[in-house]
């Protein structure tokens, strides 16, 4: 999606930022689920919970909770941020989300929020930008989100 992830893999530092808050079990499990955290089945997560070490502004080190992908759930499209500076990463190559136009996002809305059985015109020119940027699949008749399609559906809504 052109978003910056953390794989539990390798030895570099990444700039980030550490959120200290008081969370009970309530708070723990709203931010799992944010984040597809499974932990009764951790293979199916999107992401797991794992404790880092943390490298503090004042040099000192601190134990912390961190998001990383489920290497099985990359996509074959990432790419490595080579020095992990994510924020000037996604300056110098802004998220998919972030080319699209409005009335391709529009579109994108409305297909995914269809439930088939609608009728979505569509005209030429959209058609061939979507289909080129692998956002829709042709099924014959009528067209549909793909794979990539519904991940950004999901983040517009």
């Amino acid at each position: 999606m052109g978003f910056p992830v953390v794989l539990n893999e390798g030895s570099s530092q990444i700039p980030g930022q550490l959120l200290m808050i008081k969370a009970n079990d309530f708070l723990i499990n709203l931010l799992d689920s944010f984040h597809g955290y499974l932990s009764s089945d951790e293979t199916k997560s999107l992401y797991w919970r794992k404790e880092v070490e943390v490298q503090l502004p004042d040099g000192t080190t601190e134990k912390a909770w961190s998001y990383v992908l489920n290497p099985a759930k990359l996509p074959k499209t990432a790419s490595l941020i080579e020095d992990g500076d994510w924020q000037k990463s996604l300056q110098e190559n802004p998220s998919i989300t972030e080319k699209l136009t409005e009335k391709q996002k529009t579109y994108i809305q409305r297909l995914g929020a269809s439930t088939g059985r609608e009728i979505i015109p569509i005209d030429l020119p959209l058609y061939r930008e979507l289909m080129n940027l692998e956002m829709i699949v042709d099924k014959g008749r009528r067209l549909a989100l793909s794979k990539t399609g519904h991940e950004v559906f999901r983040y517009l809504n």
